[in-house]
């Protein structure tokens, strides 16, 4: 027992009350000398559980949050589960237009349905495992998408109109052709070689990748095509130009007598610039190589059967760098080549930078006319010559080029358009047109590609 002494300073013992009496084993009073009344309490020794309270405490907060969040948790099952009831009520009924036959199965429709009855599934496993298949509405949803699930599969199995099966088949044999097609000549109405009796390009054919650069892929820039010429007696050469690793200069040039010693690299002759030509707008030329002289705004000629080099000015035209293509540098000169002769396409300050075309003479460097278009040459990304009207591409994406402008000199209108143009790499360097084989020349990213034309009769 624990003894406290309480010193109680009253006018008499007499008045004391104790509420507690029931925890009290044993309460004296005495009056001590000075007259006042002093008691004294035996109480229980028992000690307050205090631990224990707190514990419990404590325990109780705990599990009304947890019950406040399994709360939550239910409430949002039951929303979703609502969400989820309309949806399969959805499929439900798209379901039974598949069974009796009213509207046409597609595969878009199965895979649909596959993709909606996925997510219900894998969200009411979840809710089950939650609830320990406590929930009879969700065992009832559970139990009709297991049977809707083996519906799908049926009516795709046996698609009584064959939709599916049919498209698939489409599909195959579409890129069978796609893929027997590729790399061989497109097939329609063409016109005679050096003729210009139809009404534009067509469309052109998937490129087909000859193979790399003879100097290796860290040479992005560059050109290559074919000897352009319309002398039948003429023995056409193929050529490739990778400039050097600046992208700028243009040291040499290799030739090759035949396309089977292009693929094969058999026989080549290596032929030097003298002084250095500029940029990848060089041409091949009734056995004259042209090109923009370095550094200057000059056109230069090289006979590759005398070795001798002719060179002029174009007037008034821009160089070092100044409005060249874009994602393409240093094509300040740009030669063409078509069925009615020999092109050059330039700026001038007075342009601001808007092409312009000129016609070089027969056997020539002087200009014969000029013709100015409203196209901005850093605009587009490549021009060509056909048939006296040039052409302008762009790039769509990494892997698509556009032809969207064209000029015709014949009757100095223009007009836009849209001609898709598929790519391997991302920059393109240069692009020629071959009157003599109705054949694009594409040089992107160190890669030789090669393209047929289609014309529109």
């Amino acid at each position: 027992m624990a003894t406290i002494a309480l010193a109680l300073f009253l006018a008499g013992c007499p008045l004391l009350r104790w509420t507690a009496a029931s925890a009290v084993q044993n309460l004296s009073s005495v009056m001590d000398a000075s007259g006042h009344c002093v008691c004294t309490v035996i109480l229980p020794d028992d000690t307050f559980p205090l631990q224990r309270i707190e514990l419990l405490e404590t325990s109780a907060r705990n599990l009304t949050f947890r019950v406040h969040w399994e709360m939550k948790k239910l409430q949002e099952y039951g929303q979703r589960l609502a969400w989820y009831e309309a949806k399969l009520q959805n499929a439900s009924r798209r379901l039974q237009l598949l069974e009796v036959g009213d509207r046409t199965p597609t595969e878009l429709a199965f895979q649909e349905l596959r993709k909606e009855i996925g997510e219900m599934e894998s969200f009411v496993g979840h809710l089950r495992s939650s609830l320990n298949g406590s929930d009879t509405t969700v065992e009832v949803v559970h139990r009709e998408l297991q049977n809707m699930s083996v519906t799908v599969s049926a009516l795709e199995s046996y698609d009584k109109n064959q939709v599916v099966a049919m498209r698939r088949e489409l599909a195959t044999l579409k890129q069978r052709l796609e893929d027997c097609q590729k790399g061989k000549p497109l097939v329609g109405r063409q016109p005679p070689i050096g003729t210009c009796t139809h009404q534009g390009i067509w469309r052109l054919s998937k490129p087909s990748v000859v193979q790399l650069n003879w100097r290796g892929a860290s040479y992005k820039a560059g050109a290559w095509g074919k000897e352009s010429s319309l002398r039948a007696w003429r023995k056409k050469r193929y050529w490739v130009a990778p400039l050097n690793l600046d992208g700028r200069r243009l040291d040499s040039v290799r030739l090759y007598r035949s396309y089977q010693d292009l693929l094969l690299s058999r026989s080549p002759t290596d032929q030097l610039i003298p002084g250095f030509g500029q940029g990848a707008g060089l041409v091949l030329y009734n056995g004259s190589f042209y090109y923009n002289c370095y550094n200057a705004r000059d056109l230069c000629r090289l006979d590759l059967e005398s070795g001798a080099v002719d060179r002029r000015a174009v007037p008034d035209a821009t160089f070092s760098n100044r409005f060249s293509y874009a994602g393409t540098s240093w094509q300040g000169l740009d030669l063409a080549a078509d069925e009615s002769g020999l092109w050059v396409l330039y700026t001038t300050e007075r342009s601001e930078g808007d092409i312009v075309i000129g016609r070089l003479g027969p056997g020539s460097l002087a200009l014969e006319r000029t013709w100015q278009t409203s196209q901005y040459k850093p605009a587009a990304t490549n021009t060509f010559m056909v048939c006296g009207v040039m052409y302008a591409t762009r790039a769509v994406s990494t892997r698509r080029e556009e032809i969207f402008y064209a000029y015709d000199t014949r009757t100095g209108r223009e007009r836009r358009l849209s001609l898709p143009l598929e790519k391997v790499t991302d920059v393109v360097q240069s692009l020629s047109y071959n009157p003599g084989d109705h054949k694009f020349y594409m040089y992107s990213d160190g890669y030789l590609l090669r393209y047929n034309v289609l014309f529109r009769p």
